[in-house]
């Protein structure tokens, strides 16, 4: 994310900003901008900049990563001509937060945008098998299937990050842990009768209240519903960063995602 500042009034800007910051970064073909007052205290090295209230956002869609990865640029050369400084990456931006009359510094990096690898896991055909096996006994096939999968997660060091019906959604600190974890469940919930289906993806994503929000994590369930029984696929950006021999990268072509912008070249792993 690229992060810029401005102390005092620009001679172009009267809006009334003592100092005003202004942050860009792109995810694949959407560019998000935020901005807005800022206050600054010190001076140097312990110069710390606060939100003065709370900064508008802005998402903006381009017809493909080229043209986001273009107004970018352009943006952050119109910055620096309106002698912006940039930040480093480092540089924290926190927010002041009003309690009780009094005010508390809370620091908050400028977004709270985290990077991970996420998977999406479900179980093919479940709706005809829990209709042919009946209530009691599909209950008692998803509680071993759970189990399983709870226990490959730990073993890959993943997390759940939601659930919808047979369906999970995990979030991993390395696309190789990620893609072990699905092999493993694969395989190992085929002794309960089950295939299962997994798609790969990473990218950032942000937290909102208790939700993980991102468009990295609806990219990474459009993979999956690609992906045929027993199927472990994974986009590009997962290859970029785990295609060094240990996984076989079969390709599969370019792909339309549902309300993804773009074609993505995807493919099918395999150890």
């Amino acid at each position: 994310m690229a992060k810029f500042l401005r102390i005092g009034v620009h001679h172009k800007n009267l809006s009334g900003y003592t100092s005003k910051a202004w942050c860009v970064h792109r995810v694949g073909a959407t560019v998000i901008l935020k901005w807005g007052a800022v206050e600054v205290r010190g001076v140097g090295r312990s110069r710390k900049i606060f939100w003065a209230r709370t900064p508008q956002h802005k998402s903006i869609r381009c017809r493909s990563n080229q043209r986001a990865r273009d107004y970018v640029r352009k943006a952050i050369v119109k910055r620096v001509g309106h002698r912006y400084e940039k930040l480093a990456d480092s540089v924290p931006i926190g927010r002041i937060v009003k309690r009780n009359t009094l005010h508390k510094i809370v620091r908050e990096k400028v977004a709270n945008r985290r990077r991970a690898t996420f998977m999406i896991v479900d179980i093919v055909n479940s709706t005809r098998m829990a209709a042919r096996m009946g209530d009691q006994r599909w209950s008692k096939v998803m509680n071993h299937y759970y189990t399983r999968v709870r226990s490959e997660l730990k073993v890959a060091r993943g997390r759940v990050v939601n659930t919808t019906g047979d369906g999970i959604l995990a979030a991993f600190r390395t696309p190789k842990n990620a893609i072990r974890c699905a092999h493993a469940i694969r395989d190992g919930v085929r002794t309960l009768g089950l295939e299962i289906r997994a798609g790969l993806h990473v990218g950032e994503y942000e937290i909102i209240g208790n939700e993980h929000v991102g468009l990295a994590i609806h990219i990474g369930a459009r993979v999956a519903a690609k992906a045929r029984a027993s199927e472990l696929w994974a986009s590009s950006a997962i290859k970029e960063l785990a295609g060094d021999g240990l996984y076989r990268f079969e390709d599969r072509g370019t792909h339309s995602l549902k309300g993804v912008p773009n074609r993505w070249r995807l493919y099918a792993v395999e150890v």
